[in-house]
C-alpha cells in the first residue's frame, strides 16, 4: 500500500496487471459480498474495505448504488469490534443528502445514540458514534 511507483513496477513485473487497474476490478462490489458472508472474519474485511473506500466520493456513490448501506448498518450489530468500528466509520461518510432517509432511521440512529453514550465500555465506539451524531444530527444530545 504504501510504495512509490517504482516499487510497484518491479513488483508487478512485465506481464502483470498495473495495481491501479488491478484495484479497479470490482473491489467494491467483493467487500459488499464478503458482509453477506457468515464467516465474521470476512465480514470484517468486507466493511473495512468498504470502510476505506468511501471517503472517496465516487466509491462512495458505487456502494450506495449497489446496495451497501442496508449491509453496512447490519454489520453494527456485529460480536466483532473492528467490524462495528468500521460500520460506524463508513455510515459517517455515505450519509448524505441522497441517502440520509435511509441511514437516519430511528431504530439506526438510536443504536449510534447507544455506541454514543458507551463512553466507559468503548471509547472508540463512543467517540465514532459521537462524530456521527454530531455531522448528521445536529443540535441534538444523544
Amino acid at each position: 500500500m504504501f510504495t512509490n511507483d517504482q516499487r510497484q513496477v518491479e513488483r508487478t513485473g512485465r506481464y502483470g496487471t498495473p495495481r491501479v487497474q488491478y484495484l479497479q476490478l470490482n473491489v467494491l462490489e467483493l467487500f459488499l459480498d464478503c458482509i453477506t458472508e457468515p464467516n465474521e472474519k470476512l465480514v470484517e474485511f468486507g466493511i473495512g474495505g468498504v470502510c476505506n473506500a468511501c471517503v472517496d466520493p465516487v466509491n462512495a456513490a458505487t456502494i450506495v448504488e449497489c446496495g451497501g448501506i442496508p449491509l453496512v448498518i447490519q454489520c453494527l450489530s456485529s460480536p466483532v469490534k473492528n467490524t462495528v468500528n468500521y460500520a460506524l466509520g463508513a455510515l459517517y461518510y455515505l450519509c448524505d443528502h441522497r441517502t440520509k432517509e435511509e441511514v437516519l432511521r430511528p431504530d439506526v440512529v438510536d443504536l449510534i445514540r447507544r455506541y454514543a453514550a458507551a463512553g466507559a465500555v468503548n471509547v472508540s465506539f463512543s467517540n465514532l458514534a459521537q462524530a456521527f451524531l454530531d455531522k448528521h444530527i445536529p443540535h441534538q444530545t444523544p
